[in-house]
């Protein structure tokens, strides 16, 4: 649980004490309901502020998250502003944090997880302590894993909430908050950052793509971009074990990891229990085959049966006639997390789908809320994928390659994308890049306002609350000091914590040949091969 529980919160404090343009000192201010003008298209509902005396900040539980607490938060000033857009029967809450002493000259927006929004309260508290002023919306739409907002009462797509959801609250977010900070301190904000992870890594990319003006920079990770096509490809391992009608244990995928992992570790020059390029693995989980290994206190045999599934999860969804839709669970990623099983009084396991996917295709993609997703055959599956991408592309895919725009407002966009993310394939984002590469003029044109960071071993967020990707990003928009390395702890196959200069892509870390293996100054960036 503690994995999806990474997947579906960005759960951590993403904010650092950096760079200070024009702190307020010591300055109280008093914690007054702000007047705002509406953004256009929207109506304004009320607004409201709530003083927050300095402390421990209770985040409230939000399943399937338990409630967590925020310790040594400074007081502020809690506005809320509820909108609408009139005729749509909306009601977006956009609520801004407000430092009472020592704001830090800057706004700090974070995103959401899942089908949240925006934040509970855990981002909005690290923000603040960091000085700075902070915002968030949740859209109007619902919790993590809530997706009832999907169709109407008529049984059709609510395009009002999807279209909240996919990019304009965020935007309207923006517009409002700077207002409320403006009007707060009676004077703008010096800097405008997003910050967020997943969903939140994908609003990031939104902004950039949709709205270049809003922030001066980004700091998207693991995004979930083309959410369209990821999303159902996401489903994929559940329907290749419903077609093979085999359900390997969580132990029992391990094992295949576990060997892939093995085997594949010296390819990047060091054997240190992390996969640099999880695409050059070339690992054969047929190797695996006949051996016995221990789950639960009893002794398992793989079967062919086994590792056909781990082989068809590892190459990704695919049509019937075997051309390539998506890439598949990277190899050294926790395969469980979108190959779930359960097994019941019996003796019999069933796929258990992870309900982010599984609630796409049901209501946006079959518009059936009770859509059996066990019963999708591969055929299915592939028209599934296409249904979706016709559909909703120009909606929510999120995978626009020409950043021209917001390369001209002078914006910077950073992202770091674990090699083991469990859940958005990581080869999405290299892709993505790619793509920019292409419409940009090339890499280092692109080097100029956009840095991608492979992060090797990583599950899904897993960096998040290591700070250096905010410092550096302020130190990229206020400094001009474009970041080479990003300063990671990353967690070997062993359980070792390991410190890397994570490399700008497309370089990729090289062990120098002596050294600590757990020391990042034993490495160095050198160009990747192949690009």
């Amino acid at each position: 649980m503690k994995r999806i529980l990474a997947a579906i919160a960005a759960g951590v404090p993403l904010a650092a004490a950096v760079y200070a343009p024009g702190a307020s000192a010591a300055t109280a201010y008093s914690c007054v309901s702000p007047a705002v003008k509406a953004p256009a298209g929207t109506q304004v509902e009320s607004v409201t502020a709530v003083a927050h005396a300095a402390g421990t900040f209770d985040v409230p539980a939000v399943f399937p998250l338990p409630a967590g607490q925020v310790a040594d938060v400074p007081a502020f000033c809690d506005v809320t502003v509820t909108l609408t857009h009139p005729g749509q029967g909306d009601h977006a809450h956009v609520r801004v944090w407000l430092p009472q002493q020592n704001w830090n000259g800057r706004l700090q927006s974070v995103g959401g997880s899942a089908y949240a929004a925006g934040d509970y309260g855990t981002d909005l508290a690290g923000a603040v302590k960091g000085g700075y002023a902070a915002a968030t919306t949740d859209a109007g739409v619902g919790t993590y894993l809530d997706a009832s907002w999907a169709l109407g009462a008529d049984g059709k797509v609510n395009t009002g909430l999807l279209q909240n959801f996919a990019s304009r609250s965020e935007h309207e977010a923006a517009v409002l908050a700077k207002q409320v900070v403006a009007g707060h301190y009676s004077r703008a904000a010096s800097y405008s950052y997003f910050t967020g992870c997943s969903t939140g890594g994908r609003q990031g990319y939104a902004e950039a793509q949709a709205y270049p003006e809003d922030y001066d920079g980004i700091l998207a990770n693991a995004p979930g971009i083309n959410w369209d096509e990821f999303e159902v490809a996401t489903l994929w391992p559940q329907v290749v074990m419903n077609e093979q009608k085999t359900y390997p244990t969580a132990c029992e995928f391990k094992a295949f990891t576990d060997a892939a992992v093995q085997a594949c570790d010296p390819n990047d020059g060091v054997v240190d229990g992390l996969l640099s390029d999880p695409d050059r693995c070339g690992y054969d989980p047929r190797r695996l085959v006949g051996k016995t290994i221990e789950c639960d206190g009893r002794q398992v045999t793989v079967t062919a049966a086994d590792a056909e599934v781990v082989r068809r999860i590892w190459d990704g969804p695919r049509t019937a006639s075997g051309r390539k839709l998506w890439s598949g669970v990277p190899v050294g990623a926790d395969l469980s997390g979108l190959a779930g099983t359960t097994t019941g009084a019996d003796g019999k396991s069933v796929g258990t789908p992870f309900p982010v996917p599984a609630e796409w295709v049901s209501g946006w993609v079959a518009k059936q809320p009770a859509f059996d997703v066990s019963t999708i055959t591969y055929g299915q599956f592939a028209q599934l994928f296409k249904q979706s991408q016709s559909e909703y592309d120009k909606v929510i895919g999120t995978d626009d390659p020409d950043l021209s725009a917001f390369r001209r407002a002078g914006g910077k966009l950073i992202t770091y994308h674990g090699t083991a993310d469990q859940y958005i394939p990581t080869d999405g984002t290299v892709k993505y890049r790619q793509q920019v590469e292409q419409r940009m003029g090339g890499a280092k044109k692109t080097d100029d306002f956009y840095r991608l960071f492979l992060a090797p071993g990583t599950a899904h967020c897993g960096l998040n609350g290591q700070n250096s990707g905010l410092a550096a990003l302020t130190a990229w928009v206020e400094h001009g000091k474009a970041p080479k390395t990003l300063a990671a702890t990353l967690t070997t196959a062993s359980g070792q914590s390991v410190s890397r200069n994570l490399c700008a892509y497309p370089s990729v870390s090289r062990y120098k040949g002596d050294g600590d293996t757990a020391d990042a100054a034993s490495f160095r960036c050198t160009p990747a091969s192949g690009h």
